[in-house]
């Protein structure tokens, strides 16, 4: 039998599912499209200067850093995950000096993470002020959520 996790354990019928969060889904999706724009970038810079520079290295360093762009998304939900997300920005950016493109295309994301945080962030608060509203409602009201009869 698997193993259950905390919130399995803790799940009782009727009990409302918690709410993931805009801006945390919004940055996952810009640090994993980012992921594999670092794996492309890394074979391209690998099959232009691979005489220039060690392949290992190349690929050691590219590799690894679409290992940790990956990874960054596990920890977004932390106080501390989105400066980290910030950090991955300035990386994607300065990868530029190993092929000029990644300047333009390491700006383009960064502002494409400034846009999902900024937004992510907005939606949020509408989804919880639009909660607080129904738990009011819900409360002045009677919760009607239960089976309705004609």
């Amino acid at each position: 039998m698997a193993k259950m996790t905390k919130a399995q354990r803790e799940w009782r019928p009727g009990m409302p599912r918690k709410r993931r969060s805009t801006k945390v889904m919004f940055a996952s999706t810009v640090l994993l499209l980012e992921a594999f724009v670092a794996f492309f970038g890394t074979l391209a810079v690998f099959g232009l200067r691979r005489g220039e520079v060690d392949p290992g290295i190349i690929l050691g360093v590219g590799i690894a850093l679409t290992v940790v762009l990956v990874l960054a998304c596990a920890v977004l939900s932390k106080p501390w995950g989105i400066g980290v997300g910030w950090a991955l920005q300035l990386v994607l950016i300065l990868t530029g000096f190993a092929e000029p493109t990644m300047f333009i295309v390491g700006i383009l994301f960064a502002i494409c993470w400034w846009y999902g945080i900024r937004a992510g962030m907005r939606i949020d608060r509408e989804v919880a002020q639009r909660d607080r509203e129904q738990a009011e409602w819900d409360a002045a009201h009677g919760d009607q959520t239960g089976p309705q009869t004609p």
